[in-house]
């Protein structure tokens, strides 16, 4: 068993504990989960972690797939905010949704590996890789694990461009903050923007990420999945 497998294991094994169960997580999506493009009309999926484009440079353990996966009560949210920011010509894009236990794993053993510096320049170019931990960029439990949790964005529906948020996605530093000065008031507009659609639509904020918002009412608030990112084979997996 290599290294990633071994730190996999024994994190998903402890989430398992946490949330009261010692069975085997699935293959596919758990009970209560859905593809949320299916759901919310209009949804732009650009699911980071499957590709290289992300703080890591590389897939991340568990994105088998290109699939934002949601707790059906999430995706329904989405659809809702979806449909408020359609009058404005807005939609929304999607970057992360639920997010595997050995998916966090990996940017644990990442994150300790004081070696791979390979995007720093453009996602902590003021930090050191050392402080992530300290600063909460990172950390060994995330609730994108329980499935209500979703990293998201602005588009023009006309054009399809993102909006400028003022940073990049998964930028850690204070630039970031959903409150920081951005250098332009049009990107301060923007995640305002955001952030009302999202929090009148029953989603919290986080306060180091503009982009980061959980459904206040999950249905999985103790519960830390671990079965690998797929798209379900027939339909929304209830």
């Amino acid at each position: 068993m290599n290294m990633r497998a071994g730190l996999g294991a024994l994190l998903a094994g402890a989430v398992l504990a946490a949330s009261g169960t010692g069975a085997a997580e699935p293959e596919g999506p758990a009970p209560g989960f859905v593809d949320a493009a299916a759901i919310v009309p209009g949804l732009v999926v650009d699911m980071r972690y499957h590709g290289r484009h992300n703080f890591v440079g590389r897939p991340i353990a568990g994105y088998d797939a290109p699939v934002c996966l949601l707790s059906m009560a999430a995706a329904e949210a989405l659809a809702r905010v979806q449909a408020r920011l359609r009058p404005q010509g807005l939609g929304l894009k999607v970057f992360d949704c639920y997010r595997p236990a050995r998916a966090v794993a990996d940017f644990v053993q990442w994150a300790r590996d004081p070696h791979d510096q390979r995007r720093k320049a453009t996602h902590y170019p003021k930090l050191a890789k050392s402080e992530l931990f300290a600063r909460g960029y990172i950390a060994e439990k995330s609730g994108h694990s329980r499935g209500s949790t979703v990293d998201v964005t602005l588009v023009d529906l006309a054009t399809g461009r993102e909006l400028d948020m003022g940073t990049a996605y998964d930028w850690f530093g204070p630039e970031a903050w959903p409150t920081a000065r951005s250098p332009k008031a049009e990107a301060r507009a923007h995640r305002l923007a955001l952030q009302l659609a999202m929090i009148e639509t029953g989603f919290t904020p986080y306060p180091q990420e503009w982009w980061h918002f959980t459904l206040a009412n999950e249905p999985f608030a103790a519960q830390y999945f671990d079965f690998p990112i797929r798209k379900p084979t027939t339909g929304a997996a209830r």
